[in-house]
Order: structure tokens, then C-alpha cells, then sequence
């Protein structure tokens, strides 16, 4: 089976979207490129209840709303939902004349039903489903439509074909106990290569040898023998009641526990997230440091106001006409005529005891005397003097702030400028990422659910007690079934004694070893197949394990093999051959490609052609591994359908240019405008798709730069 197609119509946030697949045999890989919250999961629970039903649905259908959460109708209005998949069958008949002929066949299966909203709750309306076959001369309903669909992907085989990269790890994961690991390995071992047939033909001949039982208790006149055979036959059908009670225990132990595991992963996602108050917290620091950078922001424009009325730019914009000054100023000063110090020399000389001609001015006699007198008139004759003299002197000092050429270099009104405008570019950059941050916190509250933690707790110890009741009521019923098959085994003795006696009793005998040949058959048929087709899928799982980490037990690589044990649980082995703990002892990468590696075996070795549609199946990678998960899951699947993230697509750009037949990209809106660029086209909480692939981005799905922290002070 693959995907052709795929239409959703008011299916939770995937109002109107249609998903093209490839159905191509040389290129098989589909990828969505989508980031978190858009529609990914979504889209993969839609395909799971378009193909298998309202138990496909997680949780409760009553608890699960399918309209979109925005719906905005009137009051009781009805929603139409519908989920639409084309997909492709092959059968391959033999022809004597041309040997093997490969057949192709096209059908489409919709579902649809309705949901009532009133207020904030709904009404779930009934479930319908149509199966068409598209033939040259038409399409022809078939019925009943679930069972084709069932023949080509078993419902127990869901989680092989639909899965993503956490749920993968349900296989090995430490959160459930051993017995649900190993419980759904083997489930899907059995489902995938038809192993549950031969367990139903199994109890069909157990069932025949009780009915014979049945008919010797009421047709046989020998008291012993009919006692004994209805006996036996009361202990054959108990024994079928404790197996089914056993099955019963075992499913309702697995649903608990998963269901444990997964409110105990909320309940730690809540807290290792934070809860508001914590988010708030961070949001008042946040806005502090925005603050801090405004105040930064303020002082750097304020120094640039105040470089552009400053000396520094006018000494520099009147820098030629300054030049010409200072030069006319330095030729006067050559001259001798500034600066005018004669009234400062002669002022000097008078209160000198000596004159400049080296007579004396101290004294009473009438030359010392004349001497003063002169000195004081050319004082004030040099007061007198030219006022324009005066004037270029001043200049002559006054000059020196504009001479260029005494600035030093980082004193120059550009190299100031360019301080200014880099310090000022750098706090606008860290104000415009501290306000990305602001709206990244507030949306982050926003999502957070008024989680009740306490009333989870609660839930989680439900749970466990209901995981433990099953886990007792598993554990009295297989002791109930020792000791029936202790007291049947007994009876079988005398029972076989009695009827050898009797010549009708051999009939019955023979009848009864007929049926335990069939049953010895069947049982070591299944034990046979179980083994080698376990060793088979074992051997593939560890092949495509060790080719995507790049183990080569050789070159003495920590990880050395992986392999699936009896017991249905897998397993890792590094030196000498010492188990490690798949979800322990691996990093995240290395889980995800077992995990995978498993999958992916099964599928080759059942040789079943059918999707494997995943979810963030590189998530934790990097590199190697990332580039070679990618490469081994295109060669191993029939078709790979992989919703990516672009932190996924990053260093896989070329495998995709050469591998995918096609590359969608979806949107959601409601991230503008912390992660989306540009306002989106609508304002609904809905999908959008566009035609970019990996390596394109358009308006409608451009992405903002990633967040930097806030840098506070």
C-alpha cells in the first residue's frame, strides 16, 4: 500500500489542506517541512482516523475535539469534519504465459462526521465511512470498507507505519515497565509477519479438540468416560477463559502503564518547563534589562546630539579656512609682531633692578630716575597701541584648539562618530532582541495551561493502582491456568486409558490425536517461524543500527551490536559483549536510530509495501548520524514520508535535493510575529501551505532570526 493523497477539512487546526505523496519506485521520500505547532502531529492523527476509526484517535473519542478550536459559528452550529486519503494496492498474480504480472489498484477512503459546538464544550456526532475502488469504468463502493483497509495496514501494526520520533522510542523506552516493552515488540514481530494467523489457527484446533470432548460427554453411556471427558472439556473451555482473562490483564496492564508514563512525562515536562510564575519572573527581568538598554539607548543619542554641535565637527567642517588663518598668524609671528609681549618684558624690567642696556634703575639720582620715567611712558605708549595687534595676538593663541594637526587620532570628530553609531547600532540590536524575547516569554505564559499539578498527581497514582490491579489480577489468572493445565494433564492419562478399552473409545482417540498432531504442528510451526524470522528481523535491525551510528565493531567502537532476544526485547551490546541499556546507556541520536533501525527492519523482512509516515525522526541528531538515519530510512522503506523541522533539514540539504520526489512547507500563523517575519494572509488558527522546499523560504513562511540572549546589567 502507499499514500497517493491526502484532503483535510475542519480537521482540528487543518482547516483546508491537501498533502500530495509520491508513489514513484526511484524516488520515495516526501518530506513536510514544518517547525512545532504546525499541524504535524495533527496531520498524522488525521491519516491514522481516516484509515482505522475513532480508536485511532488518542484518548477517548468524546474527549478528543476534531473541530478547530477557533470555530466562530453560531451556537449549536454543526462542523462538518472529513478526512479524505488516496492510496495505491499491488497484487502480483501468476500467468503461465507471462509469468508474474503486477497489478495496480487505486482507492479512496473518506471519513467523515460531525461536532455540535455549543459554547466551550461539543457534541460528537456518529462516524461514516466510504471505501471506493477507481477503475477504468469508474468507482464502485466496496464493503465492508474497514476490512480492505485492515488486510493492507493491521490495526496493531499503526504505530509501525504512523509513529514519530519520541513515540518510536515507546519500543525501548524506560518509562513503561519490560513486560509492555516487550510486549509491543512482539505484537508488532507477529502482527508484521503473520504470526497472529498461526496463533488463531492454533486456538481453532483447541477449540475442535474440546467440542470432541463435549460430544463424548453427551453421547457416550459410560459414566466414567463421559464424566471424565466433560471433565476435561469444562477444563479445556476455563482454560480458554484464563487465557483471554490473561490477554485482557495484559492490555489493560499495558494502557495503564502507558498511560502512566505519559501523565508522568507531563507532569515532568510541566515542571523541567516552569510553570507561570517562574515565566513571569524571567519576563520582569527581561523587561528590566530591556529598560537598562533603553536608558543606554537615551545616553548614546544624547552624545550623538551633542558630537553634532560640538568643536571637534566645527574645528573640522572650518578646517581650510582655519589652516589659512593659522598660517597668516604663524608668518607674524616669524615677523616678531605677535604676540605682543613688549608690555610684559617691560613691566618685568621695571621691578628688575637693571634695565635691558644694563644701566641701574634702582636708586635716587637723576639718571636712575629718568630711566623709570621712560620705561613707564613706553608702557603706555604700548597701551596704546594698534587695538588690531592686540586682536591678532589673541587669535594667535586661540588658534591652537583648531590646529588639526595637535588632535590626536581618536580625538577626530569621525573616529567619535564611529564609537557613537557602532555603540548606538549595538543597543538597537539589543533592545530590538530583548523586545523578541519579551514576546517570546508572554507567548510562552499564554500556552501554558492552568495545569491542576496536584490533580495530575492524583491522576498518575490512579493510574499505577489500576496498572498494579491488572498486574495481580495477570498473575492470579496465570497461576489459576498452571493448575488447571496440572489437572487436565492428569485426567489426560486416565481419559486416554479408559477410551483405549473401548473400540468407539479409539475412534474418539484417534480423532483427538488428530487434532494434538495439528495442534504439535502448528505450535512448532510458530515456534520455528518466531525464531527465525526474529533472528531475521534481529540481524536487519542491527545492520541499519550500526550502518547509521557508524559503528564498526572493528575500528573498536563502543556500541558493537544490537539484537532482538527471545523474550521480544531489544537489546545493545558494547565491549565484550556487556548489555547496555538502550535508554540509559544511549544518547538520543543513537535511540532514535534503533528505534528506527527496528521499524525499518520489520518492514524489509515482512516485505510489506506500506508507508512509514514519521514525525521528527532526526530530532537529537547532528551530522554523521543525521546525514546517514536519512540516507538508510530513503533505501530501506518502500515509502518515506518525514516531517522535518529546519534544524532537522540543516546538513541535509544535498540528500534531499537528490532523494525527494517533493518538499511541502506549512505554516502557522498564529507564530507572527515571534517567529514568522511577515503579518500571515489570515488571521485563523489554521495551516498554511506553500510551495517552498527546503531550501526556499517565501513571504508566508519566512522565518525571524533566531533569539539572542538578553545581555542585562
Amino acid at each position: 500500500m502507499k499514500l497517493l493523497r491526502a484532503e483535510f477539512t475542519n480537521f482540528r487546526i487543518l482547516r483546508d489542506l491537501i498533502l500530495d505523496f509520491s508513489s514513484e519506485t526511484e524516488k520515495r521520500l516526501v518530506v513536510v517541512r514544518a517547525e512545532n505547532e504546525s499541524g504535524k502531529t495533527t496531520i498524522l492523527n488525521g491519516l491514522q482516523w481516516a484509515l482505522y476509526g475513532d480508536d485511532a484517535l488518542p484518548g477517548r473519542r468524546r474527549d478528543y475535539r476534531l473541530h478547530p478550536i477557533d470555530w466562530n459559528g453560531e451556537d449549536g452550529e454543526s462542523v462538518p469534519i472529513v478526512v479524505e486519503v488516496d492510496f495505491e494496492t499491488t497484487s502480483i498474480r501468476h500467468s503461465q504465459t507471462q509469468g508474474l504480472i503486477e497489478n495496480k489498484h487505486k482507492f479512496t477512503i473518506i471519513r467523515a462526521t460531525h461536532e455540535r459546538v455549543r459554547g466551550e464544550s461539543w457534541e460528537s456526532g456518529p462516524t461514516t465511512v466510504r471505501l471506493f475502488q477507481h477503475t477504468e469504468r469508474g468507482s464502485r463502493p466496496i464493503e465492508p470498507p474497514e476490512a480492505s483497509v485492515r488486510e493492507e495496514l493491521p490495526p496493531n501494526l499503526r504505530e509501525i507505519f504512523f509513529t514519530d520520533g519520541d513515540r518510536a522510542l515507546s519500543f525501548i523506552e524506560a518509562d513503561v515497565t519490560a513486560s509492555t516493552k516487550q510486549a509491543r515488540v512482539r505484537s508488532a514481530i507477529e502482527s508484521l509477519l503473520g504470526l497472529d494467523v498461526i496463533n488463531g489457527a492454533i486456538g481453532r484446533v483447541k477449540r475442535t479438540a474440546t467440542d470432541v470432548n463435549r460430544k463424548v460427554r453427551n453421547t457416550t453411556p459410560e459414566a466414567n468416560i463421559a464424566n471424565i471427558a466433560g471433565e476435561i472439556a469444562d477444563f479445556d473451555d476455563e482454560q480458554e477463559l484464563l487465557e483471554k482473562k490473561i490477554q485482557e490483564a495484559n492490555q489493560g496492564f499495558e494502557e495503564f502503564d502507558e498511560r502512566f508514563a505519559t501523565i508522568d512525562k507531563r507532569i515532568e515536562d510541566i515542571l523541567a518547563q516552569g510553570n507561570a510564575e517562574e515565566l513571569n519572573r524571567q519576563i520582569r527581568q527581561a523587561r528590566e534589562g530591556l529598560q537598562y538598554v533603553d536608558e543606554q539607548l537615551e545616553r548614546a543619542n544624547r552624545s550623538h546630539i551633542r558630537l553634532l554641535s560640538s568643536l571637534t565637527l566645527s574645528r573640522e567642517l572650518m578646517a581650510p579656512a582655519i589652516a589659512a588663518s593659522i598660517a597668516k598668524l604663524d608668518e607674524l609671528r616669524d615677523q616678531g609682531k605677535i604676540p605682543n609681549s613688549t608690555i610684559p618684558v617691560l613691566e618685568e624690567r621695571l621691578n628688575a633692578k637693571t634695565c635691558i642696556c644694563g644701566e641701574h634703575l634702582i636708586g635716587h639720582d637723576s639718571d636712575a630716575e629718568r630711566r623709570r620715567d621712560h620705561i613707564k611712558m613706553l608702557i603706555e605708549n604700548s597701551r596704546k597701541a594698534d587695538d588690531l595687534q592686540s586682536v591678532v595676538t589673541d587669535l594667535y593663541y586661540a588658534s591652537r584648539p583648531f590646529q588639526l594637526d595637535l588632535v590626536p587620532p581618536e580625538r577626530t570628530w569621525e573616529a567619535l562618530y564611529d564609537d557613537i553609531a557602532t555603540n548606538r547600532d549595538e543597543l538597537m540590536k539589543r533592545r530590538e532582541n530583548a523586545g523578541r524575547v519579551m514576546k517570546a516569554l508572554e507567548a510562552m505564559v499564554a500556552q501554558i495551561p492552568d495545569s491542576d499539578l496536584q490533580g495530575m498527581r492524583q491522576t498518575r497514582n490512579q493510574f499505577r493502582d489500576q496498572r498494579d490491579r491488572f498486574n495481580r489480577d495477570r498473575s492470579r489468572y496465570e497461576t489459576e491456568l498452571a493448575n488447571v493445565k496440572r489437572d487436565s494433564a492428569k485426567l489426560q492419562g486416565e481419559y486416554r486409558h479408559l477410551l483405549s478399552q473401548q473400540e468407539r473409545g479409539v475412534r474418539i482417540m484417534a480423532d483427538l490425536e488428530v487434532a494434538q498432531d495439528i495442534l504439535n504442528v502448528l505450535e512448532k510451526a510458530y515456534q520455528r517461524l518466531t525464531t527465525e524470522e526474529l533472528e531475521k528481523v534481529s540481524t536487519k535491525m542491527n545492520d541499519i543500527f550500526l550502518e547509521m551510528i557508524g559503528a564498526d565493531p572493528s575500528q573498536g567502537a563502543i556500541i558493537r551490536r544490537a539484537e532482538i532476544t527471545t523474550e521480544f526485547e531489544i537489546t545493545v551490546y558494547g565491549p565484550d559483549d556487556r548489555p547496555l541499556n538502550p535508554d540509559r546507556d544511549l544518547n538520543g541520536a543513537s535511540r532514535r536510530a534503533l528505534t528506527l533501525a527496528f521499524i525499518l527492519a520489520l518492514t524489509r523482512v515482512s516485505e510489506v509495501e506500506a508507508p512509514n509516515v514519521i514525525d521528527t525522526p532526526l530530532g537529537m541528531m547532528s551530522g554523521y548520524v543525521k546525514s546517514s538515519v536519512l540516507t538508510t530510512a530513503i533505501r530501506e522503506s518502500s515509502q518515506l514520508v518525514l516531517f522535518l523541522t529546519r534544524s532537522e533539514i540543516v546538513d541535509c540539504e544535498t540528500i534531499l535535493d537528490r532523494e525527494a520526489a517533493k518538499v511541502i512547507t506549512l505554516t502557522n500563523p498564529a507564530h507572527f510575529p515571534t517567529m514568522l517575519a511577515n503579518e500571515p494572509p489570515t488571521g485563523a488558527l489554521t495551516i498554511l501551505k506553500c510551495a517552498c522546499n527546503h531550501r526556499q523560504e517565501c513571504n508566508v513562511c519566512q522565518r525571524v532570526a533566531i533569539l539572542e540572549d538578553v545581555v542585562t546589567a
